[in-house]
């Protein structure tokens, strides 16, 4: 049967080992009461909670799913009461303003425990984390008054958030929204139109939820740039900050998915709700970018956190599958058959898994590094090198962390071989569940084009210059030592070879789109696929680094596991800058008609 461990050493080596938070956390006012104990106890706790309360509730949840009646959700029996505890200890105000009741913890820490909550349950963390978003909008944007009201509710659980952008007739097209905010002239609006796919929407956890909701103001310019951003909450709020009565916000139903079942999601109806402008009038679009770009990287995580629990459970079922004997013949001379983990395809499957779910941690640990710095370093300098990391990255962390991330459960499910495709087993779930992740706050295609188009062409290199300068650094630190380990020197060969690559195929990108406007189209996610093996590449020399002086087994397993990765995985970047540098002629040149 399914089953999920935390994996706490893989967190702490990355932690205390590759990053060195503890010289990090201490250098800013900000972080430096997170010490060793408290981030020990904080995962340990995390994981406890994840393993025995999320995790049994996770088949539950996708058999029963939400049920829908007379305008109210029920969520599965269990997600609740699981809601309520996961409250009650704080987990909720985790990474929050601490003037609002929040711990203040760094983003490294937060993203370690968010990856439990998804590999557990992804259902279940979707709800948490929608809240986690909406607290740094409101906090980045919203008045003292607004923050005063909401924060510390949030922070405590007791009522969640949601994110409404989507309606049916635009898509990622916001600037063709219909919903619209009446000025009442009193420092609220009436908020009308219908949002859908509106994740937590309506559910039983809580006695309120907070939307916050993109609209227009009559009058306001077309498109993007007349969209504001609303707070608008299920029940109204009086003088005592108490709830009122109901504010014309009602789900008119949920959808029936292909996962998350545990997840409402619902179509979210706005009748003249009272709402409360956050930002300024036509700027909601850049105060709603703080929230997902927050979710953009936490539903990275989603990928990853899933990806683990495949590996976890394909490897389990590997050692005790009996089927065949080894090429090199018999291995378990006392069993009828050997385990199918001798065969040599079914090895290349896990350390496939193994290799990107370990180097896409430490990829999410190193966004989430930059995110800390950029808000918390006392060195100006520092901050706008970690802000423009974090631009660059952030498209990069959602979609290539979820992409490898449900490759990483359909190699899961491959090796159950049929019993993969059973329910009784989990892993059908778990592929399921992470095709989503590819999908929602803005597809992979969006953020491939969001890197190409926005954070490298448009921006004419300049954060992509930024990332290439910290990675020569490091190669050069690295070449530099008197001595060097032949798994280290292979690992800086291959970075040094595969960010050469990248800084070609950027180059031509920036020039070819000047006279083509299809090229950034036609060539995003190859591109993306390119950037996300060098940041991986990069990720696992980082590590080597630290693993090479030491004999444990954990670090042998991450010596080999990088071997594989550079040897077996590596070489795919050639065959993408080969595509990319096709152009979009092959595509672009086809009749419609002819499809």
């Amino acid at each position: 049967m399914p089953s999920y461990k935390a994996p706490l050493k893989d967190m702490e080596f990355l932690l205390q080992d590759v990053f060195k938070t503890d010289q990090l956390w201490s250098s800013m006012k900000a972080t430096k009461d997170t010490t060793p104990d408290l981030v020990s106890a904080i995962l340990i706790e995390g994981a406890k909670i994840s393993e025995t309360l999320f995790a049994p509730l996770n088949r539950v949840g996708d058999e029963i799913g939400c049920e829908f009646s007379n305008g109210q959700v029920t969520t599965p029996r269990g997600f609740k009461e699981a809601y309520h505890t996961f409250s009650a200890g704080g987990w909720q105000g985790l990474g929050g303003n601490p003037a609002y009741g929040g711990q203040g913890l760094p983003k490294m820490l937060t993203v370690m425990f968010e990856e439990m909550m998804w590999s557990s349950n992804a259902s279940f963390a979707l709800y948490p984390s929608l809240s986690n978003g909406a607290c740094l909008a409101i906090d980045a944007h919203a008045s003292a008054e607004l923050k005063n009201i909401y924060l510390k509710k949030l922070y405590a659980g007791q009522w969640t958030a949601t994110m409404c952008l989507t309606e049916s007739h635009a898509g990622t097209d916001l600037g063709l929204i219909k919903t619209r905010a009446e000025d009442n002239k009193d420092g609220s609006y009436d908020v009308s139109g219908t949002k859908i796919f509106i994740t937590g929407g309506e559910h039983d956890y809580v006695e309120n939820i907070v939307h916050l909701v993109l609209a227009k103001i009559p009058g306001s310019p077309e498109g993007v740039k007349g969209i504001s951003l609303f707070l608008v909450p299920k029940y109204r709020i009086d003088e005592n900050e108490s709830l009122g009565e109901s504010n014309g916000v009602t789900c008119g139903s949920i959808e029936h998915k292909m996962g998350i079942h545990a997840a409402s999601t619902c179509v979210m109806n706005f009748d003249s709700a009272k709402g409360y402008l956050i930002g300024n009038v036509n700027e909601g679009l850049a105060c709603m970018f703080t929230m997902m770009n927050y979710e953009r990287l936490s539903i990275g995580i989603q990928g990853l956190g899933l990806g683990e629990w495949s590996y976890q459970n394909a490897l389990e079922y590997a050692k005790d599958r009996l089927q065949g004997r080894a090429a090199s013949g018999v291995a378990h001379k006392d069993k009828s058959a050997d385990p199918i983990l001798v065969h040599a395809d079914v090895r290349k499957t896990l350390l496939s898994i193994k290799a990107n779910t370990e180097a896409g941690r430490a990829f999410a640990a190193y966004v989430a590094m930059n995110l800390d710095i950029a808000k918390f370093s006392d060195d100006e300098e520092e901050r706008k090198k970690a802000a423009a990391l974090v631009q660059l990255l952030t498209p990069v962390a959602k979609a290539y962390l979820t992409d490898t991330g449900f490759e990483s459960c359909v190699k899961g499910q491959s090796v159950f071989g049929g019993h993969g495709y059973i329910r009784e087993w989990g892993m059908e779930q778990a592929v399921r569940d992470a095709r989503i992740a590819q999908i929602y706050e803005g597809t992979n295609a969006i953020q491939a084009m969001d890197l190409a188009g926005r954070k490298v062409v448009r921006n004419k290199g300049q954060y992509f210059s930024v990332f290439v300068d910290e990675i020569e650094a490091f190669i050069l630190e690295q070449s530099s030592k008197s001595e060097v380990s032949k798994e280290l020197n292979k690992c800086i060969f291959s970075l040094k070879e595969v960010l050469e690559v990248l800084k070609e195929t950027t180059e031509w990108l920036i020039e070819e789109s000047q006279n083509d406007s299809n090229a950034v189209g036609a060539v995003a996610t190859d591109y993306l696929n390119l950037f996300g093996l060098t940041c991986y590449a990069y990720m696992w020399a980082k590590m080597v680094v630290v693993s090479g002086d030491k004999g444990s087994d954990f670090c042998r397993a991450k010596l080999l596991t990088a071997e594989f990765f550079i040897s077996r995985m590596l070489p795919q970047h050639l065959g993408l800058k080969h595509a990319i540098c096709q152009g979009s002629g092959c595509m672009m040149g086809m009749g419609d008609e002819l499809f």
